[in-house]
């Protein structure tokens, strides 16, 4: 028997390892036959949606942004290899050119009067392009002081902008500037002026637990040298990075906990068993189950996938159960018999009923899993299901052989808990009132459900302080990054402007974007504001007017001539501007004081951004009027897909985080647009699809192990004996979990199944016991099995609470807390309900 089990084991290992594929595409978990499903795909299908990497490029001015995003993009579009397609959302050149054709006629009108009011300033700076240049600027800003267009406080904010940059320069530390955060008015740039977005489609391997790993890793190499040449940082999100973060998360510390957690089942099995023989035998009755069904798995399903993986964890979670009575049966026999041989087939005459209904039990809990469209987890139902039967067989055949083979020492002791005797008989002589008032408490408690909650989002399941999680959360904050939007398909532009119109009127709708959106509005009113413009500052941007570059004394004389000029400004007054006089002019003097490099680092902090935003001024004054056929390529790919299909962005009003206001946002975008999907729509429609498959699935389960128990006990009260205190664990654990703040969610919910599976075995072991005369229940070696196999499956999934993923840790927790429950209502519960035994005629009938 053990020859041919470790030969059969030799043939699965070999099979399962050259047959091992893991599906990592979180995507092939849902179904593609239901209608909300069908539109996502549809979606995709025009714009590859699913796949995608998010690059969040920040930096402290919006001018190093800019930049840096655009050196990035063309970087990783180089690498072909690794990148399939590289879009900078921004798109600079072309925003640089008509951005002030997005400004309303009004706003565009107070900037046209600024830019002309301004433009001896725009001149200086313009045609000398260094610390002379902006001294000169500075002169002709101080000359509206003394014309009494300007008053003193009004220079306080760009001073102090000045002066904050020039301190830290001269303090040797990091330094910024920004002209375009000085002329819009604002203190300091807004959060969303300081991103750049790239979108990159990566070459995935979805044979790995985390498919983009290597591009990630590619993409933080290479952004390295662009983000310290721009101050800048690159944060990775999307859905391909919050899916490995999930992954990832998964092998975390694996290695070190699964140690950890072996030590541990071992130790509890040394409790249990006494025997080092025993325990050797138990292993290797455990390997070569768990070989045969893992090639059992893949023959069936070709693949497993991130939550079909799982099986190896539940396979020894749960078989270990059935080893574990049937050695534990066998040490009270051998107490008992004395012989080996005789305790072996003893043991095995009295176990194998109880454990062929248990492993049956079982498995009908495991495969009522395979008709809901969740196939993450009706693949996980099926491998589950098999391996449980695969456990029992080895365990009344391949386990009695080991157990002969090892030989172990004889039992001296009996295995029962004799100290329990006074709890067994306190139990018998209140029965009535422990039940009455079990029932009574858990009946009071019932209400709580009402608050037991199912939380939808499934960012809650991650770590939020991971680069992915956190990146996204962030953006999420700000409507204009379209984080939250629901998407839709229209056949063409035309028709999805038509529709834009009629959900842009929805009361839950912030806004609606379609390529149209990038076509600026009233383009012929503003084109001959923008002219008039472009020629008053004409000299400006004359090359020949240019000034040749200062030497470092000239710029040392400028600087000098500039302290003086604003101490006298400022002259004995009091108030912000003069404050801020005073102190730009001592940093001045500093600055001329100081080392020439540091004064061409003051250059370079004040300078650079000046190029770069006189370079987008002047591109912006020859702006002309903008067609579809003007936008760039990479904005026109983002919103029409290659047949013609024109997609639809609809921003949300609420707080993502509103459940309710999301689904409620959700339903009145989809009376509007049927098709419309993503974002809260699938979200919702997914959460709501996988509570159905785990309902619809227990209703199985409980309808197919109860029918099954009828066909072997035959007596309809004894299903119930044993239904009951089942039913009576998944109520407690529930509300339970309405007292903890403790809700249901798309990891923990695998619990529901679990609590099934071992809960139904223990329930089986006491009723068949107690059906053949057994009293005193509490004293004898099953309590001492069902404690340790309790303990043993607690241990191998209450590792999970320690994880920094919060969806496999809150799946730990759920497992040991139904564990616990399933433990009392087994132990205690179910003896003093079904009460004493049957008379020997009545166990007959």
């Amino acid at each position: 028997m053990v020859a041919a089990a470790l030969v059969l084991t030799a043939a699965c290992a070999i099979y399962a390892v050259g047959h091992f594929r893991l599906n990592s595409d979180i995507n092939a978990l849902l179904p593609t036959n239901v209608e909300w499903r069908r539109h996502e795909l549809a979606f995709e299908s025009a714009f590859r949606r699913f796949n995608l990497l998010e690059a969040v490029v920040e930096a402290p001015t919006p001018e190093l942004s800019a930049a840096a995003t655009s050196e990035f993009a063309r970087t990783l579009e180089a690498d072909k290899a690794r990148f399939e397609s590289v879009a900078n959302l921004g798109e600079s050149r072309f925003f640089q050119r008509h951005g002030l054709l997005f400004l309303s006629v009004e706003e565009l009108k107070r900037t046209a009067a600024g830019l002309i009011e301004g433009e001896p300033i725009i001149h200086d700076m313009a045609t000398d392009r260094s610390l002379r240049g902006l001294v000169a600027g500075l002169e002709d800003a101080l000359l509206g002081l003394q014309s009494n267009r300007l008053k003193l406080d009004d220079f306080a904010r760009p001073l102090n902008m000045v002066s904050d940059s020039l301190e830290k320069v001269l303090a040797g530390r990091p330094s910024s500037f920004s002209w375009r955060v000085l002329t819009e008015g604002e203190a300091a740039p807004s959060p969303t002026e300081r991103l750049g977005f790239v979108e990159i489609n990566p070459v995935l391997d979805f044979n790995s637990v985390e498919p983009g790993q290597e591009a990630e890793a590619a993409i933080h190499r290479l952004a390295a040298p662009i983000a310290a040449k721009y101050q800048a940082s690159v944060r990775l999100t999307g859905p391909i990075a919050i899916d490995d973060v999930q992954f990832g998360s998964v092998k975390e510390h694996a290695v070190r906990n699964g140690a950890v957690t072996i030590a541990i089942v071992l130790f509890i099995l040394w409790l249990a068993l006494r025997s080092g023989r025993l325990i050797l035998a138990l292993a290797i009755n455990l390997v070569v189950g768990l070989a045969a069904t893992a090639a059992l798995g893949l023959f069936m399903v070709g693949a497993f996938n991130i939550i079909s993986i799982y099986f190896a964890v539940l396979f020894v979670g749960i078989g270990v159960d059935f080893a574990i009575q049937f050695s534990v049966r066998y040490r009270d026999e051998r107490h008992r018999l004395g012989d080996l041989q005789t305790a072996i087939r003893s043991a095995g005459s009295r176990v194998a009923m109880p454990l062929a209904l248990a492993s049956l039990a079982t498995a009908a809990g495991f495969f009522s899993f395979l008709p809901t469209n969740y196939k993450g987890v009706s693949e996980l139902g099926l491998i589950a299901g098999a391996g449980m039967l695969i456990a029992f067989v080895t365990s009344v055949t391949l386990l009695p052989a080991l157990i002969r083979l090892a030989n172990p020492p004889g039992e001296p002791d009996a295995l029962g808990y004799t100290l329990l005797a006074p709890v067994d008989e306190y139990l018998a002589k209140h029965r009535i009132p422990i039940i009455v008032g079990t029932l009574l408490v858990v009946a009071c408690a019932s209400p709580a459900l009402y608050w037991l909650k199912f939380d939808f989002n499934p960012l809650d399941l991650q770590n939020p302080k991971s680069e992915a999680i956190s990146t996204y959360l962030e953006l999420q904050k700000d409507r204009s990054t379209g984080a939250n939007a629901t998407q839709a398909l229209a056949p063409s532009l035309q028709q999805a402007n038509a529709v834009a119109e009629r959900l842009v009127k929805l009361p839950q709708v912030a806004s609606v974007r379609t390529l149209s959106t990038f076509i600026p509005s009233n383009q012929d009113q503003k084109i001959p504001i923008i002219r008039s413009v472009a020629a008053r500052l004409a000299g400006a941007f004359d090359a020949t007017e240019t000034a040749p570059p200062p030497t470092d004394a000239e710029n040392v004389d400028a600087l000098k001539e500039s302290a003086e000029r604003l101490t006298e400004a400022a002259g004995e007054q009091q108030g912000p501007g003069a404050t801020a006089m005073r102190r730009l002019a001592a940093l001045l003097s500093k600055l001329a004081q100081a080392s020439p490099e540091t004064r061409d680092k003051a250059s370079e902090t004040l300078i650079w951004p000046l190029n770069a935003d006189l370079a987008d001024l002047q591109a912006s004054l020859e702006a002309k009027p903008v067609t579809q056929a003007e936008l760039p390529p990479a904005i026109v790919n983002d919103w029409i897909a290659p047949g013609g299909k024109a997609r639809l962005s609809i921003m949300p009003k609420a707080d993502p985080n509103d459940l309710r206001a999301m689904r409620t946002f959700a339903r009145a975008v989809l009376a509007v647009e049927p098709d419309a999907t993503e974002g809260p729509i699938v979200t919702l429609e997914a959460g709501d699809m996988i509570l159905r498959a785990f309902v619809e699935a227990g209703a199985w389960a409980l309808a197919s192990i109860a029918l099954l128990l009828f066909l072997f006990l035959r007596r309809l009260g004894d299903v119930m004996l044993t239904l009951v205190p089942l039913a009576l664990a998944g109520l407690v654990t529930m509300e339970a979990m309405t007292f903890l703040g403790m809700p249901f969610n798309f990891a923990n919910i695998i619990a529901l199944p679990l609590l099934l599976g071992v809960g139904v075995a223990f329930k089986i072991y006491y009723i068949i016991a107690w059906r053949e005369g057994t009293t005193h229940l509490l004293q004898t070696p099953l309590t001492r099995a069902v404690f340790y196999s309790a303990l043993t499956t607690a241990t191998a999934f209450g590792s999970l609470m320690f994880s920094s993923n919060p969806g496999a840790s809150s799946m730990g927790k759920l497992l040991a807390l139904s564990l616990a429950c399933t433990l009392a209502a087994a132990v205690i519960f179910q003896p003093i309900l079904m009460g004493k035994p049957r008379a020997p005629d009545d166990r007959n009938d």
